[in-house]
């Protein structure tokens, strides 16, 4: 059991444990009360019955047995008193400030339970609550991720952080979109309130980019380019949340700019972020298809970030308030408008006190209801990594607390049921609901896009198992490009030729796009394979004849 001083310098150590201390700072009180009375209690039975003559008894045997009891609770009233004020008060410690520091931080004040409790929640939110919040992705058929990070925006209005410590980056085209049945409004459920008025417009268009959120993310101003400027300013005693709704694909998230961001660019940061010691911990909530891949085997368990994502390594996460799903979101709209994983969290933390709560709480509601309640007839395994030691905290630390959920249940399991649609399958949806609301005059258009997008995506789809024939034959090479290698491994062991190979194979067979980042595993195969690079070139030469589609791709310039 960890010494509780630990609490009142505000350790997580002994935090996720608090209860559980006091607990048995009672228990061995307790003991030693015990242990203390007893004795003397059955001393005095036991001489009672054969009291000496009275001429030789001491005084206490020539009292009656209501005198004598009064004078036994007295000592066991002193004993309780002593026991209770030397566990107060202990060994006394030098105080950083010259003062006396008390044994378990006690103040020379005997408190109950709540008040202690109270000043050691006043010790654990020291420091400033930080937010990055990321939309990584454009265009009105991705409605929801950009209605996820604004939905993220206002809990964390509601639980007092203020606009200077939340940065968001997102494209801003969806509300103001010519496709949007509510001009101006952004809504993340069927009957949700808007959630798109006061959302800082700090990064959007052209600079929601790789580059700026690494600068944001280490507090380097001078690295930004573009935006309102806003950093991360964080200081060793501050928390750190960050959210990220987009499309993914093994060990890549999309971005609206390219390049996209790779999951061990990504963990690199974080781990520069620790060196710099300017942060306590940090909580990160990823949805992408495929998001477990972007921490498994590469987060260290030591940098104090605790990461859950929508998904595992190797499955799609869903989108939800879909058209012809349950609950539908309202007529008007053609696209889905929130993602499973990100509505759940966020309208669990709108229902519940989360000063109660905490993040292994949370996850465990929200991986049910992500999974509809763990029978995965739809949605995804909700995953966490990194350091768990961290999630017996309350999830306020890093969210906030909304004083109108004060009186809201911290632990309740009701949720109504959500249906999911994958999340590349949800592109198709918004496409065909926008042909059957479309005009007869734009309905060929339409129609057009819908099967220029099936072929490209059967091109992809083909030349990766052409690929995969001629690098390892017939017999192996789809099994050998698709194969998942065991839990807790990274994707890949050379994440500069991933990169690499991903870059080629789009110089030579065109975009991957948010479709085609599924593929990313063929190529994190090809480099555990140690396929020579000049024998890579040739294979996707062969398979889609030299195609180049110009300077830059999915991955960055071609400097191959």
């Amino acid at each position: 059991m960890p010494n509780p001083m630990y609490c009142y310098n505000g350790s997580k150590n002994c935090r996720s444990h608090l209860a559980s201390t006091y607990g048995s700072r009672a228990h061995i009180t307790t003991r030693v009360i015990f242990s203390l009375c007893m004795p003397y209690a059955l001393f005095l039975y036991t001489l009672k019955p054969s009291t000496p003559p009275s001429s030789q008894a001491p005084s206490i045997f020539s009292l009656s047995n209501t005198q004598l009891t009064m004078v036994s609770r007295i000592i066991c009233f002193t004993l309780v008193l002593v026991t209770v004020v030397a566990l107060s008060y202990g060994a006394a410690g030098r105080g950083s400030s010259g003062g006396q520091k008390w044994r378990w931080g006690w103040d020379p004040l005997i408190r109950s339970p709540v008040d202690a409790e109270q000043e050691v929640d006043e010790q654990m939110t020291n420091g400033t609550k930080w937010a990055v919040l990321v939309a990584g992705s454009k265009g009105y058929g991705n409605y929801r991720h950009q209605a996820d990070v604004c939905h993220a925006y206002q809990v964390l209005k509601k639980g007092g952080l203020k606009d200077e410590n939340i940065v968001v980056f997102m494209y801003d085209d969806i509300a103001k979109s010519e496709m949007n049945p509510r001009p101006g409004i952004i809504i993340n459920s069927p009957k949700g309130e808007d959630v798109y008025a006061g959302v800082p417009k700090d990064y959007t268009g052209k600079n929601v980019t790789v580059d700026n959120l690494s600068a944001v993310l280490l507090g380097d101003r001078s690295a930004v380019k573009g935006g309102s400027g806003k950093v991360v300013d964080s200081k060793p005693e501050d928390r750190i949340f960050l959210f990220y709704s987009d499309h993914g694909g093994p060990g890549v998230l999309g971005m609206p700019n390219e390049p996209h961001l790779v999951a061990k660019d990504l963990v690199d940061v974080l781990k520069k972020k620790h060196a710099m010691g300017t942060y306590k911990e940090m909580v990160i909530y990823l949805e992408a298809c495929e998001s477990g891949s972007i921490f498994e085997g590469i987060l260290p368990e030591d940098l104090n970030i605790y990461a859950t994502t929508a998904s595992g390594a190797q499955e799609n996460s869903y989108g939800t308030y879909c058209p012809g799903t349950e609950p539908s979101p309202p007529p008007e709209y053609i696209t889905c408008l929130g993602d499973l994983y990100s509505v759940a969290w966020m309208e669990d933390s709108e229902t519940h006190n989360l000063k109660k709560e905490s993040l292994e709480q949370q996850f465990n509601k929200v991986k049910k209801r992500t999974s509809n309640s763990n029978t995965y007839n739809t949605g995804s395994h909700v995953m966490e990594y990194g350091s768990k030691d961290i999630k017996p905290e309350k999830v306020y630390l890093y969210l906030g607390f909304d004083p109108a959920t004060v009186n809201l249940p911290a632990n309740q399991i009701h949720f109504d049921k959500l249906d999911g649609v994958n999340q590349r399958d949800a592109d198709l949806i918004f496409l065909w609901q926008r042909y059957k609301k479309s005009s007869e005059s734009t309905r060929p258009e339409i129609l057009r896009e819908i099967t220029e997008t099936l072929t490209h995506r059967g091109h992809l789809d083909s030349s990766i198992d052409m690929i995969g024939v001629l690098l390892f034959g017939p017999q192996n090479g789809r099994s050998t490009l698709h194969s998942a290698r065991a839990p807790g491994l990274p994707l890949v062991d050379d994440w500069e030729c991933f990169k690499s190979t991903a870059r080629l194979f789009e110089k030579h067979c065109g975009l991957l796009t948010q479709y085609g980042m599924k593929h990313m595993r063929a190529f994190a195969n090809i480099c555990n394979s140690s396929v020579e690079k000049s024998k890579v070139e040739e294979v996707f030469i062969a398979t889609c004849g030299g195609k180049n589609i110009g300077p830059y791709g999915t991955f960055g310039a071609y400097s191959v």
